[in-house]
């Protein structure tokens, strides 16, 4: 443990003598709040939907390194699963107040400022097309190669260039076509409980288990399109994978598009904490060469089947009626490591000082829409389930000797009613866990795992900005939705 603490202390006199320099920066600008804009009065049924879809697949994938993202750094792929791809939607109530953009792409994650960069390509199309919102999703595949950075030779970023500008042309391509390809229609709301595919590796064990499908059926008869929401890490190939891949969200889709033709774009909800596909037989695969592709493959195939289990007669018709707000925020960031990371360019996030003076701070932002009935919160995080749905661990249980009533109220209980939770929303800021379980090593916060007093191994606290990110993602969306119910009293 010295040389660990060693390089520890080294790194954190680093970021100690930088804060001195963010110290002298004026505050970070107060940021505005936002307005839900919505459809008022009645509406038919009538939605205009368009989809496209583009690979993402750089073609000297055999000659150049790319690293795979998600497990261990410095991992270069060997070879090619599947081709991993970039999904888009445009959604329009035809209401006039403007479509709205939805793109789901087969990575581990994509920071804001890449985010924001896909925006800026997309400007004057924004402008010509009258869309309002444009959102970047990612399916969070362990098995993609890395658009964040950390994932590559270290101290060196694992982010291509040249990949990077893949992704950005392809989903502009994307986005262009799939308002290109927009049809009236109506949209369909289902949703289908998947009792026995998913496991939670950290204590409490609460996820939820429910797979949404939004099914937009357009009135010429031509191709469907689904949009599916379910709670569960992209990892089923595990960190012994070399290949390049989308893991099981591309079997999903591919058996999705065999069995009824509709095309699908997916996307993760509360993951955090750890919440992934159970393997049945993944110590018979272990002890027989670690190949994981078979049992993916049936994995993408069955959650395939929950999703088109849901008949006609379990559906909603939705009413032509979308409201949206975007709030930007600022993140307390307290963990060293990304702090430093950061500051060596190894990831593109941007500094700020806090509004307070007391220190770093990311600014990110927070989405929520409502679809007729569907109430939907974009996240850019990886959140622990129990911080939507509730069921903090005790003060016995957890990792602090505190309760639950030390963290914040179950955003479920915010927003209310059933809250569709789209994860990895416009950025990714790593996990975010309840204050009562938060727990750091106490010889090298951030850099190494802790471990309690109930010998529970404390890794996520390592990929997250710190423990108030959890209250500040609350505090934020409690001020949304009271900006929702305020702008529907007018």
């Amino acid at each position: 443990m010295k040389p660990l603490n060693a390089l520890y202390k080294s790194l954190d006199a680093i970021l100690t003598a930088q804060s001195r320099h963010v110290t002298k920066k004026k505050a970070a600008p107060p940021l505005k709040d936002a307005e839900f804009i919505c459809t008022r009065g009645a509406r038919g049924t009538t939605f205009s939907l368009g989809y496209s879809k583009e690979k993402i697949l750089p073609d000297d994938i055999d000659k150049k390194k790319y690293y795979i993202a998600g497990y261990g750094e410095n991992k270069p792929a060997k070879g090619v699963l599947d081709a991993p791809q970039t999904h888009a939607v445009w959604l329009d109530d035809l209401s006039g107040k403007g479509g709205i953009v939805l793109v789901s792409i087969d990575d581990v994650g994509m920071l804001s400022s890449d985010v924001n960069k896909l925006r800026a390509r997309l400007k004057d199309f924004a402008m010509l097309s009258g869309c309002r919102s444009i959102n970047i999703v990612s399916t969070h595949s362990h098995a993609g190669i890395d658009t964040m950075g950390i994932w590559g030779p270290l101290p060196l970023s694992g982010k291509d260039p040249k990949y990077m500008e893949l992704v950005f042309s392809q989903t502009v391509k994307a986005v262009k076509a799939a308002y290109s390809n927009r049809k009236n229609g109506k949209l369909y709301l289902g949703r289908v409980e998947v009792p026995d595919m998913q496991e939670d590796i950290r204590t409490p064990i609460v996820y939820s288990k429910t797979l949404t499908r939004l099914r937009f059926v357009p009135d010429d008869g031509s191709r469907q399109t689904y949009i599916i929401n379910f709670a569960s890490h992209s990892e089923s190939l595990q960190g012994c994978n070399e290949l390049v891949s989308a893991d099981f969200p591309c079997y999903l889709r591919e058996k999705i598009l065999e069995e009824t033709g509709a095309e699908t774009l997916y996307c993760v909800g509360a993951i955090g904490g750890m919440i992934s596909m159970d393997i049945p037989d993944e110590q018979e695969i272990r002890e027989n060469g670690n190949d994981f592709s078979g049992s993916t493959k049936r994995i993408g195939r069955q959650l395939a089947d929950y999703a088109l289990s849901i008949k006609e007669e379990d559906e909603t018709l939705l009413s032509a009626k979308i409201g949206s707000i975007t709030q930007e925020v600022y993140f307390k960031a307290e963990n060293t490591i990304l702090l430093i990371a950061a500051k060596a360019g190894i990831l593109s996030a941007k500094e700020y000082r806090m509004p307070d003076k007391s220190g770093f701070a990311m600014k990110s932002e927070i989405s929520y829409f409502e679809i007729d009935t569907l109430k939907i919160l974009m996240l850019p995080c990886e959140i622990f389930p129990e911080l939507v749905y509730g069921g903090y661990l005790s003060a016995e249980e957890s990792a602090t000797g505190k309760g639950g009533e030390i963290n914040p109220v179950p955003l479920q209980e915010i927003v209310g009613d059933d809250v569709m939770i789209i994860g990895l929303a416009n950025d990714e800021l790593g996990y975010v866990l309840p204050p009562n379980d938060f727990l750091l090593n106490p010889e090298a916060p951030y850099f190494e795992n802790g471990r309690d007093c109930h010998d529970r191994r404390h890794y996520e606290e390592t990929n997250s900005l710190g423990p108030g990110t959890a209250a500040k993602i609350a505090e934020t969306v409690t001020k949304i939705i009271s900006a929702v119910e305020k702008s529907k009293k007018m």
